[in-house]
C-alpha cells in the first residue's frame, strides 16, 4: 500500500511539474537560444494553391519539445502573410495563430510570424539562417528589437508528399517587445521618420546601413513597428525594425533595390537615415564598435553556417566597420549622403 501511495504521489508531482512547465512555455519561448525540434502538420498543397487568398485560414498541428519537460502537440491556425513571397516562394511565409485554440500551450501569445526559407535548396537554407542572424545581431545593439527562436522544422504534408525538414524561426510579437521595454504597442499609428525618438531612429538607420537593407519606411509603415513609453506620454515613439531578407547581408536571389535609390544591387550600401551631428553619430556608432567582437563571434561560432557563409558575412561586415572607424567616411556616408 505504501509503495502504491508513493508511486501515486510521484505521478501527481510529475504531472503537476509537467503542467507548470506547459503553462510556462509561452513565457520562455524567446528566452533561450537552443534550436527547437518541431513539426508542423498541414495540407501544404492546399496552402500553396490558395495562398493568394487574403485572410484564408488553414488548420494545422504544431508539435515540439522544449527542454526536458515541455512536450507540445497542439492545434494551430495558419494564415499566409506577406506580399511578394506569398506568390513567388515554394514555402510561403506563414502566421501561426494560437488564439483560436483556448487551453493550448501558446494561447496567450495569440499569433507569431513563422519565417521560413523561400525555396528548399541549400543556399535558401543559408539565407534563412543569415536573416535569423540579423535579428541576433540587432539584439546586441538594443533591447528594442525583436527576439527570434530558431526551429528545426519538419513540414508534414497531409496531402501525401514526403515530409520536408528545414530551418525556420518564430518572431516575437511586437506587444512582447513593448512590454519588455515598459512601452505600449503603437503599430497602428502613422508618423513621419523624424518625429520618432531621435537616438533610436539613428540606431535603426545605421543598423539597416550595416546590413545594407533599404526595404523599410517609417511613414509607409513598412517593415517597422512603433512602441511608445508607458510612463512618458510626451515622449516620441521608438522604431523597431524587422524583415531583413532584402538586405545585402542576406542577399537572397529574389532581392532587388528600389530603382529610385540609384543603386544596382542590394549589396551596395546606401544610408536611408536623416542627417545627424558627429556627436550623435559617435554616440550610436560606439555601440556598434563595442559589439563588433560579439557580432563576429556569433557568426563564426554558429555551426549551421557553412565556412563560405561565415567568410562572406564577416568580409561584408568588414566594409561597414572600416567605414565607421574612419571619420571622413562617417561624414560622407551619414551626413553628406543622408536623406534631406
Amino acid at each position: 500500500m505504501k509503495t502504491f501511495i508513493t508511486v501515486l504521489l510521484l505521478a501527481l508531482i510529475l504531472s503537476a511539474q509537467s503542467l507548470f512547465a506547459q503553462k510556462r512555455a509561452d513565457k520562455v519561448l524567446f528566452s533561450d537560444t537552443s534550436v527547437i525540434n518541431a513539426s508542423l502538420s498541414m495540407n501544404l498543397k492546399k496552402i500553396r494553391a490558395e495562398s493568394a487568398k487574403p485572410g484564408k485560414i488553414f488548420p494545422a498541428m504544431f508539435s515540439c519539445k522544449m527542454g526536458d519537460s515541455i512536450n507540445i502537440n497542439d492545434p494551430v491556425s495558419l494564415e499566409v502573410r506577406g506580399h511578394f513571397r506569398r506568390d513567388y516562394c515554394y514555402l510561403p511565409p506563414l502566421k501561426m495563430i494560437f488564439k483560436d485554440h483556448p487551453n493550448t500551450t501558446f494561447y496567450k501569445l495569440k499569433s507569431l510570424k513563422l519565417i521560413n526559407s523561400c525555396m528548399i535548396g541549400g543556399q535558401d537554407e543559408q539565407n534563412l539562417l543569415k536573416e535569423y542572424m540579423c535579428y541576433k545581431i540587432y539584439n546586441m545593439m538594443t533591447d528594442m528589437s525583436f527576439k527570434a527562436r530558431l526551429l528545426n522544422l519538419t513540414y508534414v504534408d497531409s496531402s501525401g508528399k514526403k515530409p520536408l525538414t528545414r530551418h525556420a524561426f518564430l518572431l516575437e510579437d511586437v506587444k512582447q517587445v513593448a512590454k519588455r521595454n515598459n512601452c505600449d504597442d503603437w503599430s497602428d499609428k502613422k508618423i513621419q521618420t523624424e518625429k520618432t525618438n531621435r537616438r533610436q531612429m539613428t540606431m535603426v538607420a545605421i543598423f539597416e546601413y550595416m546590413i545594407a537593407n533599404t526595404d523599410w519606411s517609417v511613414p509607409a509603415d513598412h517593415n517597422i513597428r512603433l512602441i511608445h513609453s508607458k510612463t512618458d506620454s510626451l515622449s516620441r515613439p521608438y522604431v523597431v525594425p524587422y524583415d531583413f531578407d532584402f538586405s545585402g547581408l542576406v542577399n537572397t536571389s529574389y532581392s532587388a533595390p528600389d530603382e529610385r535609390l540609384g543603386i544596382s544591387s542590394v549589396r551596395e550600401r546606401i544610408y536611408r537615415g536623416f542627417p545627424r551631428t558627429m556627436d550623435e553619430l559617435n554616440d550610436v556608432l560606439a555601440v556598434f564598435k563595442k559589439q563588433k567582437d560579439n557580432v563576429y563571434a556569433a557568426i563564426n561560432n554558429f555551426n549551421l553556417f557553412t565556412p563560405a557563409t561565415k567568410k562572406e558575412m564577416t568580409k561584408y561586415l568588414d566594409e561597414f566597420y572600416n567605414t565607421i572607424n574612419d571619420e571622413s567616411k562617417v561624414r560622407y556616408a551619414f551626413i553628406t549622403n543622408a536623406r534631406q
